[in-house]
């Protein structure tokens, strides 16, 4: 086979894992509703905050999707600003989702493509990253497979398909690693850095910090990978004293840059929003990680399932992962035994290890158990990724099975029968949905940001539901029929509970004969609903013992009448 002919194949096959991985993540993008954080990135990429919003007044049902609707004319320094008092995140991802919205749809309302759409394409980025790390480091071939596991992988997928700044870090950490291969080559291959190659590593270090905080973990184990490979390989290094001062330089400019936001950090570490995680519990955090990594190859729908089924499905994942696992030992072990590939297998190891490292001393010493959250993982998910398709490289057998089982994987992933929403906003608006012609009155309690956000995702999912009960059967059945008016209201509970009994008695309820009360309470229990509520103009409304959920929050049915 000549040489023009076997470029031309291997960058159809690069292509053809491009356009695979494309189809999956751009597939059903708006099928699923938005949960609670992609609200949250739907508010502030908007331009809006949470003083914009209609909180302690009804609101009507069929306009809740304005709330969501494009605000012109903002600002970055505003939309930083809106962040930096009333969220915990840093602002370049939500600075540019305004302006992708600005520039393909400003006049949607709640345009939940729109704002996945983003997501995904750098989804598909990471894809031809990986690639590249993968020829430089190993070679071409392990390119084209690390760009098939990528592009087939249900947690890259599912990371995709969320309206949150996971893609585009996992993209710029990708990078990041490219640019630490290309940096130990020169340390002790070339035996002098490339200044091209500094310049654009220390810039994706200083864009990924103001993309997502977690990119501050990569940024470390990059640092402490590059000081062990220089102890490791000391006797190698040319020029030992120019290249520290340059690596210094260029690790101090990261964190010089990043120094406008200390401050910002400071205080968002004392938010409310950051008290959610959990303490670790024994030996939890071990095996959720190792969980996520069996996540990262196989994911087959075990959530919500009867225990038979769910039981089946994960064994079937677990051995499927201590097969893949054992095929990874077998190929990194001549990887590293093998001069050309030694020095890059140990720099994504050690990469590795030191992310994990982090990851630990967070969950043990801070006491916060980031584990338990599969997409946290994000973090060296690129180098897990390398590391598994390099290992791969010449078992063209468990490459083919690998793709297989991820295609399948994914699937499940895009229909939402694995990595199901949080709190389940599709599930709790059919909860809510009992009957069609009864109104709805929907009422959040809340004590912090979040719980407004939850209960937005709520109201979203209820009065998609609701309209489609309208212009569907029901609108066939009652054409004539126009006394339905759902509302929604969004209640402070502070200082306690009877603060938000006494705002919903004072209420303009509309006037209905029979109303449908729903009581979604954050923090609550069965026993905080009273049997009867009363509201405004005589309406008295019973408990139904029968209607009380719990899907992460507790959510009650009062029957109303007049």
């Amino acid at each position: 086979m000549t040489t023009k002919r076997r470029l031309y194949l291997h960058y159809l096959c690069l292509a053809g894992a491009i356009i695979l991985g494309a189809s999956l993540r751009f597939w059903n993008l708006g099928l699923k509703p938005l949960w609670t954080d992609e609200v949250i990135t739907a508010i502030f990429s908007l331009g809006n905050n949470y003083n914009n919003l209609p909180l302690n007044v009804l609101f009507p049902l069929e306009r809740v999707p304005e709330i969501f609707t494009f605000n012109p004319g903002i600002t970055y320094a505003q939309i930083a600003n809106n962040l930096a008092t009333q969220s915990t995140h840093p602002p370049l991802f939500f600075c540019g989702m305004y302006s992708w919205l600005e520039g393909i749809n400003p006049s949607c309302q709640a345009c939940v493509k729109e704002l996945r759409l983003l997501p995904a394409l750098f989804g598909v980025g990471a894809i031809a990253a990986i690639y590249a790390v993968n020829n430089i480091a190993f070679s071409s071939t392990a390119g084209i497979v690390g760009a098939l596991l990528m592009a087939v992988s249900p947690f890259a997928v599912y990371l995709s398909q969320e309206a949150r700044h996971y893609t585009i870090p996992m993209f710029l950490i990708t990078l990041a690693l490219l640019g630490l291969m290309q940096i130990q080559q020169d340390i002790f291959q070339k035996k002098t850095i490339r200044i091209w190659v500094l310049v654009l590593w220390v810039l994706v270090n200083i864009i990924g910090l103001y993309v997502h905080y977690f990119f501050v973990l990569a940024f470390i184990a990059e640092i402490l990978t590059l000081l062990v490979l220089m102890y490791w390989g000391k006797t190698k290094v040319v020029n030992k004293r120019k290249i520290w001062l340059i690596l210094i330089l260029s690790t101090s400019t990261v964190m010089i840059s990043f120094m406008p936001w200390l401050l910002v950090i400071l205080s968002h570490s004392n938010f409310s929003q950051t008290n959610w995680l959990p303490p670790p519990s024994n030996i939890a955090p071990i095996y959720q990680t190792l969980i996520s990594w069996v996540l990262m190859v196989i994911a087959l729908p075990v959530e919500n399932q009867p225990l038979a089924i769910a039981a089946s499905y994960g064994f079937l994942m677990v051995i499927f992962t201590i097969w893949v696992g054992w095929q990874a030992y077998k190929g990194l072990k001549l990887l590293y035994y093998q001069s050309k590939t030694n020095l890059a297998t140990l720099t994504l190891l050690i990469f590795t290890i030191f992310v994990l490292l982090q990851f630990f001393a967070i969950v043990y010493f801070v006491s916060k158990d980031i584990t338990i959250v599969p997409r946290y993982h994000f973090v060296y998910y690129p180098s897990f990724c390398a590391l598994v398709s390099a290992s791969i490289t010449k078992n063209q057998k468990a490459q083919l099975i690998i793709v297989l089982v991820g295609i399948i994987s994914c699937i499940f992933v895009v229909y939402n029968l694995v990595f199901q929403k949080p709190f389940h906003p599709e599930q709790v608006a059919q909860n809510m949905n009992l009957e069609a012609s009864i109104p709805v009155m929907l009422v959040v309690g809340y004590s912090d940001y979040q719980d407004i956000a939850l209960g937005l995702s709520f109201a979203l999912a209820l009065e998609q539901l609701r309209n489609q009960s309208v212009s569907g059967e029901y609108k066939i059945t009652h054409p004539i029929d126009t006394s339905r008016s759902d509302s929604f209201a969004i209640l402070s509970k502070s200082p306690n509970l009877s603060a938000l009994w006494n705002k919903l008695s004072q209420l303009p309820i509309p006037a209905t004969s029979k109303l449908n009360l729903w009581i979604v309470g954050p923090g609550m229990i069965e026993q905080d609903y009273p049997q009867q509520l009363a509201l405004s103009q005589q309406t008295t409304c019973t408990i139904d013992p029968s209607h009380h959920y719990r899907i992460g929050v507790p959510y009650q049915l009062y029957q109303c009448s007049n």
